[in-house]
């Protein structure tokens, strides 16, 4: 019984350590401004049934004064997130005066430089966190990122004709426009905090509306390779050729700029005992420069198993399977991949 007490009251004492409990609530969890001045900080409390929650939701209040939500950050395209995340971004960004750390760390924090400062528990069950950002920090910090954004918008922007009618101009443009979007979140919270404006942020759709010119001018062959009685409805061909077409890119049966070659095999299992029959769905999807036969982007695998008494009806089982994942996983991997196309700095 007594090294049970001592444990518990270790365990107390480490809990109790980042949180304070008392009866009487801290001035902060009506006021944050009372402790956190609203000349030098922008305050922000929220509430939960643990520390966790309570201090998610002070941070989602504090984005709200900003005009900012969680909907904000999953607007930007995930390629900004992927190009950030890989070091892409600085690359391209010709402000070297940047932290380099400051601006990758934008796209991986939502609300950057913002901090719970502190957490109080009530006692019957609520945790109370207040989440702050410091003004001068904040503004410097927003500022910075705007202006590499800005410097990379322009750096993907200026290429010659013959590469702006290409893959890679598509995914430049595609990339600036994601840039922009974040800009204009970032360019929210400067207003928010009365900091100056930065010139030039414009909004994404811009630099999406000529994506989408150059793009309506690429031809893409999809070419399916496969057995004559297999997909007999050409349902794989028909989910590749959405996927492409989706992307805004035209598609053609040939003289095609870009081909993707995709291959598809479907054979039977041996599984002794079973009523059923299975067949294993392999298919690979490559996209390449019809000239060269370079890869323009990752190569795309899937597999799978489906079962049925009949093997003409596990086949097609397969096929709708294979149809739906590549709808989905192959959109993903095209936008989220875009920007590797272009040449590293």
């Amino acid at each position: 019984m007594f090294k049970k007490t001592i444990v518990v009251f270790a365990l107390l004492a480490v809990f109790a350590a980042g949180t304070v409990f008392s009866q009487a609530a801290p001035a902060w969890v009506n006021t944050p401004s009372s402790r956190f001045s609203q000349q030098l900080y922008v305050s922000a409390v929220g509430a939960g049934p643990n520390r966790t929650l309570a201090e998610s939701a002070a941070l989602a209040s504090l984005a709200g004064q900003f005009g900012l939500s969680v909907e904000d950050e999953l607007r930007i395209n995930n390629i900004y997130w992927e190009a950030t995340r890989s070091g892409f971004q600085s690359e391209w960004s010709e402000v070297t005066q940047v932290d380099r750390t400051i601006v990758t760390a934008a796209t991986v924090n939502f609300l950057v430089g913002a901090e719970v400062r502190d957490v109080w528990h009530d006692g019957a069950g609520t945790f109370h966190a207040v989440a702050v950002m410091g003004r001068a920090r904040t503004a410097q910090i927003y500022t910075e990122m705007i202006r590499a954004n800005l410097s990379m918008i322009d750096s993907l922007t200026d290429m010659a004709p013959a590469e702006r009618n290409s893959i890679a101009g598509f995914a430049r443009y595609t990339l600036a426009g994601a840039a922009a979007d974040a800009n204009m979140s970032y360019a929210l919270v400067l207003g928010a905090i009365g900091a100056p404006p930065v010139s030039g942020v414009r909004p994404g759709d811009q630099y999406r509306l000529t994506a989408s010119q150059i793009a309506a001018n690429i031809p893409v062959m999809v070419v399916v390779e496969r057995r004559d009685d297999l997909d007999m409805g050409d349902r794989i061909h028909g989910a590749f050729s959405r996927v492409v077409s989706d992307m805004g890119l035209r598609t053609v049966s040939s003289g095609a700029q870009y081909t993707l070659e995709v291959r598809m095999n479907m054979p039977e299992l041996p599984f002794p005992n079973q009523r059923n029959i299975f067949v294993r769905y392999e298919i690979s999807a490559n996209f390449i420069n019809s000239a060269t036969r370079v890869s323009q982007m990752p190569a795309f695998n899937i597999n799978g198993r489906e079962g049925h008494a009949i093997l003409s009806e596990a086949e097609n089982r397969a096929i709708v399977a294979a149809e739906r994942r590549i709808l989905e996983e192959y959109s993903n991997l095209l936008s989220e991949n875009l920007f590797r196309i272009l040449p590293r700095r």
